[in-house]
């Protein structure tokens, strides 16, 4: 198996450490977890198809190498003087990095994403995430819509309204695509919201959810636009970044091949 930053140039097209988790060197330890828990999850093994699954093993077991390197002292100072990495780190091929990440992390449940949401909207972090969103899709709504974390079609009408004294106060750039959108395509995302909504009703019923202590859930499914699997894994993947907190673990497991 190829050494940590060979690995890295392979797999990521980079051997900067930093680089592959978004990174700036002076970064901080939460910083870093957090780094490492954002791309980690979109790589997870357990979040792909059976087609990519051993392009995600290799990037996932990758990830953690990184972070072994980044989250100690020592090594990170090797790291940073000499650009090379500790020997141990490529030695540690037998190591499960699935048990190393799920000590690190803990699982995102659906009151916690009640309680994200309810802190979430309406603050300073959602208004941020919004700008980026009109920014990146040039004031596409749907797009708007299925970007910015907890948000709905019911969230159309309170972003319009942001956006709009942002534009106003020069703080972004006016976008027609936003100001001047054809009353018909509004009618027809709120057609398909409403489709949604039934289809995550009829799902929750599959599922035997109790619709009071998962309304997030619910909110989840009605405001996704692709596939349900795939948009369910990204939004609780975003979710779970924010929460990037340690289980309260701190022995590291070992084992091969070992499966959730």
């Amino acid at each position: 198996m190829p050494e940590l930053l060979e690995s890295c140039d392979e797999l990521f097209g980079t051997r900067n450490l930093y680089e592959i988790l978004s990174l700036d060197k002076k970064a901080n330890a939460n910083e870093v977890k957090k780094g490492y828990y954002k791309l980690s999850l979109k790589v997870h093994p357990d979040r792909v198809s059976d087609d990519d699954r051993d392009i995600a093993t290799a990037k996932f077991q990758t990830l953690g190498k990184i972070y072994a390197v980044l989250s100690d002292k020592s090594k990170r100072n090797l790291y940073d003087e000499t650009g090379e990495v500790d020997d141990e780190i490529d030695m540690e091929q037998d190591k499960d990095w699935y048990d190393y990440w799920r000590i690190l992390f803990k699982k995102v449940e659906v009151k916690d994403i009640q309680e994200f949401e309810e802190k979430y909207k309406g603050s300073d972090e959602e208004v941020a995430d919004l700008k980026k969103a009109y920014l990146e899709h040039e004031g596409d709504m749907e797009k708007i819509l299925e970007d910015v974390m907890c948000s709905t079609k019911e969230d159309e009408p309170r972003f319009r309204k942001i956006l709009n004294k942002l534009i106003k106060k020069k703080e972004i750039p006016e976008f027609e695509t936003l100001t001047k959108e054809d009353t018909k395509k509004q009618k027809e995302r709120k057609r398909k919201a409403k489709k949604e909504a039934a289809e995550a009703e009829e799902l929750a019923e599959e599922l035997g959810l109790n619709k009071n202590q998962d309304m997030a859930l619910e909110a989840l499914i009605k405001g996704r636009h692709k596939s349900r699997e795939q948009e369910s894994n990204d939004f609780f993947a975003g979710l779970e970044a924010k929460y990037c907190q340690p289980s309260g673990g701190s022995k590291k497991s070992k084992g091969k091949g070992k499966k959730r």
